[in-house]
């Protein structure tokens, strides 16, 4: 068996508290199994986070030991 080496993860965060936040993940495309559940540490993330932020979890490329948390932009909709 082979470990998966390049995957794209997309999260959503569901609750969080001072130290944790419980997410839900899914693959990307999505497969049939549905969503994960995880809990991460709140310093993982490279931005401020509040229930519904969306983020994604990259390796795109099989050299890099640790995949990378990435936050989605936030628009300003009064532009």
């Amino acid at each position: 068996m082979t470990a998966l080496k390049v995957f794209v993860l997309v999260g959503i965060i569901d609750s969080f508290d001072n130290d944790f936040a419980t997410v839900e993940l899914n693959t990307s495309p999505a497969l049939n199994g549905g969503p994960a559940l995880a809990v991460m540490p709140v310093s993982a993330f490279p931005c401020e986070i509040k229930e519904g932020t969306r983020f994604y979890i990259v390796q795109l490329r099989k050299e890099y030991a640790d995949p990378v948390i990435v936050c989605q932009k936030e628009y300003n909709e009064t532009r």
